[in-house]
């Protein structure tokens, strides 16, 4: 059997192990909820990776796949969930109680069509995975008497080509995104797509998830740089012509990207990559009120004059970035390969002070290296160091029954004041009904002309013993309020079986029925991620 790295991935917190707080950290922490909430905080001992309890294999690899596979328990474990909260806090207390049968780590094409022949010889499920980043329980191993295969793409994780002259590359979907653009730099290349779990997450689950980026307007979703994707489907490999741009009927790429892994395995793609950034700019500008900074976004993302960074915090996100609560933050970031930006940010600046905002010149940050720590300091920075250290604020709450969650959708600017009204009213009024109350916030994380992605995040405690039926009764509110005032179920989280019923309500039922008939001709046995946007 194959020995994968993933050893030092932490099976419950975001991660390595080393990223796993102490028990020191973890009690200190209690500690200060306990002062916070006027009652004992208990800490359950972190769990242990040695001597775990899961089900035994029901299937064994054949001889063809012992090479690269695994059935340690470690793995099985591992692979069992993906990175919600409720995942890792089962994850935490040692619940696997459907881990996969065994895992594959294919190192190439043919041994990943073994795989896939195995699963249909064998009536197994399979379930593609990428970095087990998803938080919508798009990883997870499905309920069931059937077997189950994971197939880990870790080992796919090269920049096998790079065309200079088209600014393209071709790269294998396994690649986690700090070692693409790993590959990437010493060319003087950049793909410039940062999930917040750009760490941890794949450029196949990128695509399968559509995944929005680092990009707040213009060149959001993964969709903008794919230029052809490679799958391989039950029935065989699904690969498109790559070409900049096709009239050519529907897009085979477009029947990839967002498929979630129901239709195939991808393996790699071509990708659109630039030149890395050389000029930029960051200014932070403060708003009384949060309606006039929504208007500023939209004035500015009108205008098209496309920043790379155009988030903005309300009041209460924007105490992460040393704020007094009360004044909403509009975070501006230009950046370009080419072309200094100071006249981009100049023109935004007037556009959001035209709106009531208020920036000094004096904090508008130009730089033009590479090198420059632009937009690192002042209430910018400020928020820049607290999204990027999210996931070890989240591994010091897990098992101290907190309930902390997100979630995030996309409306039309004229349905926008009236849908935040709603959406807030509903899951406030779930929280205090639930749990006694708790606090919502919402920052947008993309804009568009037409209208903002708003993305909502919830935490309150929780009584013992129930964090996640309590979170599921929030969650479902919020659900319910998204698609109830016309947003979409999810803007780059994708669907999963978290979001199941919401997507459900919010597509046409035609347009199931024709993706419920193209997974019968390209997976006829429906091994592939059952239960993952559609039923079988």
């Amino acid at each position: 059997m194959v020995e994968i790295a993933t050893s030092k991935r932490s099976i419950w917190a975001w991660g390595l192990e080393t990223d796993e707080p102490t028990e020191a950290e973890r009690q200190d922490f209690a500690k200060g909820l306990s002062e916070r909430w006027g009652q004992e905080v208990p800490v359950p001992p972190a769990p242990r990776t040695s001597g775990l309890a899961l089900r035994r294999p029901r299937i064994a690899p054949s001889s063809a796949l012992r090479p690269f596979c695994a059935t340690d328990p470690r793995d099985r474990a591992f692979h069992t969930y993906g990175s919600h909260f409720t995942e890792r806090l089962r994850a935490f207390r040692g619940e696997f109680p459907e881990p996969p049968d065994f895992v594959a780590h294919p190192r190439n094409d043919e041994e990943l069509e073994r795989v896939l022949a195995f699963c249909t010889d064998q009536g197994c499920k399979a379930v593609p995975w990428g970095g087990g980043s998803s938080v919508v329980y798009g990883v997870a191993v499905p309920e069931g008497d059937a077997p189950c295969v994971t197939i880990d793409l870790d080992q796919l994780s090269q920049v096998l080509e790079i065309d200079e002259t088209s600014r393209a590359a071709r790269i294998q979907a396994g690649v986690l995104g700090p070692a693409l653009e790993d590959q990437l730099r010493p060319r003087g290349y950049t793909l410039r797509h940062f999930p917040q779990s750009f760490e941890w997450s794949t450029l196949g689950g990128w695509i399968a998830t559509r995944s929005g980026g680092h990009y707040a307007t213009n060149h959001t979703h993964i969709d903008d740089f794919v230029e052809s994707v490679r799958m391989l489907t039950p029935a065989g490999w699904w690969e498109s012509r790559r070409l900049p741009g096709s009239g050519a009927g529907p897009s085979p790429d477009r029947w990839a990207i967002g498929s979630e892994g129901i239709l195939g395995v991808i393996s790699e793609a071509w990708m659109r990559i630039q030149r890395r950034p050389r000029f930029r700019a960051t200014a932070g500008v403060r708003f009384a009120d949060w309606p006039s900074a929504a208007d500023a976004a939209r004035q500015i993302a009108q205008a098209k004059l496309w920043p790379a960074n155009l988030r903005l915090l309300d009041p209460g996100e924007a105490r992460n970035a040393g704020l007094d609560g009360q004044q909403a933050l509009l975070i501006l970031g230009f950046e370009s390969a080419e072309l200094p930006q100071d006249g981009n940010m100049r023109q935004a600046v007037e556009i959001a002070r035209g709106c009531g905002g208020e920036v000094a010149d004096e904090e508008i940050r130009l730089s033009d290296s590479e090198a420059a720590t632009t937009g690192r300091d002042g209430a910018v920075g400020a928020w820049r160091n607290a999204f990027i250290g999210v996931g070890r604020g989240l591994n010091l709450t897990t098992g101290l029954g907190l309930i902390a969650d997100t979630f995030e959708t996309a409306i039309t600017w004229d349905r926008w004041p009236e849908f935040d009204r709603e959406v807030r009213a509903s899951v406030e009024r779930a929280l205090q009904e639930v749990a006694g109350g708790g606090s919502l916030t919402c920052r947008f994380t993309h804009v568009y002309p037409d209208g903002p992605a708003p993305y909502y995040t919830f935490s309150t405690r929780a009584e013992p013993g129930s964090v996640i039926s309590q979170w599921q009764e929030i969650k479902s509110v919020a659900t319910d309020a998204l698609i109830r005032a016309g947003g979409t179920v999810t803007h780059h989280h994708a669907v999963g079986r978290m979001h199941r019923d919401g997507y459900d309500r919010q597509r046409p039922e035609l347009f199931a029925r024709a993706l419920r008939a193209a997974k019968r001709e390209l997976d006829p046995t429906s091994m592939l991620n059952p239960g993952v946007l559609i039923d079988p």
